[in-house]
């Protein structure tokens, strides 16, 4: 395969209010940190789940107002889903230190939950399109987290 890819995809919960701050030019940016959760089997058979922490920066982006949108909307425990790219920070610290910062650079943000849901609110579902009933639906599975080892792939 030629060629290279930088895309990450994460659905998760912030863990703090997202801090929104303004450029010396006038360039709005928010950062947020958010937590994923991911499920593992011990060799002895018992089921563990890790919490993995990501760093995001989100941009406006062209006539996208993601910045604004991620500061006003989002808060502690709030589910959202980001999609960007990663990117590494290096600087000198005050110690003379060289640090390194990996971040997740945002371009599209999606608020999974309604607007006045709190945070873990099962009944808060996503629905990107007007609900019509039809016919030929299928059941409604629930508002239980899916389990990922009944997932077929």
């Amino acid at each position: 395969m030629a060629g290279s890819l930088n895309r990450v995809m994460l659905i998760g919960r912030c863990t703090a209010d997202p801090e929104m701050r303004y450029l010396p030019s006038g360039q709005p940016v928010t950062q947020l940190r958010m937590a994923t959760n991911r499920y593992s089997t011990s060799q002895d058979g018992e089921r563990k789940e890790f919490t993995d922490y990501h760093d995001v920066v989100v941009w406006n982006m062209g006539g996208r107002k993601l910045a604004e949108l991620a500061g006003q909307y989002l808060k502690k425990g709030s589910l959202v889903y980001i999609e960007g790219r990663l990117q590494t920070r290096s600087w000198d610290g005050q110690d003379g230190q060289k640090r390194y910062r990996t971040e997740v650079n945002a371009n599209d943000i999606q608020f999974l939950e309604s607007k006045g849901a709190e945070a873990g609110d099962q009944g808060a579902r996503v629905q990107p399109f007007p609900a019509t009933p039809r016919e030929d639906a299928a059941p409604d599975p629930g508002d239980g987290d899916i389990d990922p080892d009944d997932i077929p792939f």
